[in-house]
């Protein structure tokens, strides 16, 4: 029987992958752990855009990289520099044998007519694409698969919704790369318990 917490623990970040397909089912049963989120009023506010071909995944690559570096322009990083971090970054999109673009849609959320609570609902949104998320590469990693969360497409929303013409009322959040890995990084520190948990005697034995 799998051991829910070696699955959480041994998860890593994969940045390289090999060149090896993911087969159509395995991403099937990937996206289908990520609709198994909970989600405020079970609206389920996501939408998931695939992409396998090399064309579609290039087109994404430099749409991205090229807003992001008019932004390391303004920031006023050397030319050399900037450069050399978006083609990097756009390298490691285009390469990935799966590209999985996380998208959050309010359609079935509540509407109010206030913007504090409209604020509070989009956080709702949010928070439930984020667990989706969490699934996703929770089973992915079960599957023997690596993935990366980059969340890249909140700084160009508009060139990543006009280059995979997505519709407006969907929103592009999360880009997630999916291959079988070609590196086995290191566990990350993690901070203890200590440090992030209070509560009235929490720890104390009964």
């Amino acid at each position: 029987m799998i051991d829910l917490m070696d699955v959480v623990r041994q998860r890593r970040s994969i940045r390289k992958y090999t060149e090896q397909t993911v087969p159509v089912e395995t991403i099937r049963k990937i996206l289908e752990a990520g609709t198994w989120a909970p989600s405020a009023h079970n609206a389920q506010p996501w939408q998931f855009i695939v992409l396998t071909e090399e064309d579609s995944k290039c087109d994404l690559a430099d749409a991205m990289a090229e807003v992001w570096l008019k932004e390391l322009e303004k920031d006023g990083l050397p030319k050399i520099m900037r450069e050399a971090s978006v083609r990097n970054s756009a390298d490691r999109f285009s390469n990935a044998p799966v590209l999985i673009l996380a998208c959050l849609s309010l359609e079935d959320m509540d509407a109010y007519p206030d913007e504090k609570r409209k604020t509070n609902e989009r956080d709702l949104a949010v928070q439930s694409l984020g667990a989706a998320i969490q699934n996703l590469l929770l089973v992915a990693h079960d599957e023997g698969l690596g993935t990366c969360w980059y969340c890249a497409p909140i700084f160009c929303k508009e060139a990543v919704r006009d280059t995979l013409k997505i519709p407006s009322e969907v929103e592009p959040q999360a880009l997630i790369t999916l291959g079988y890995p070609a590196e086995q990084p290191n566990p990350p520190v993690r901070k203890p318990l200590e440090y992030v948990v209070s509560g009235e005697e929490w720890d104390k034995p009964l």
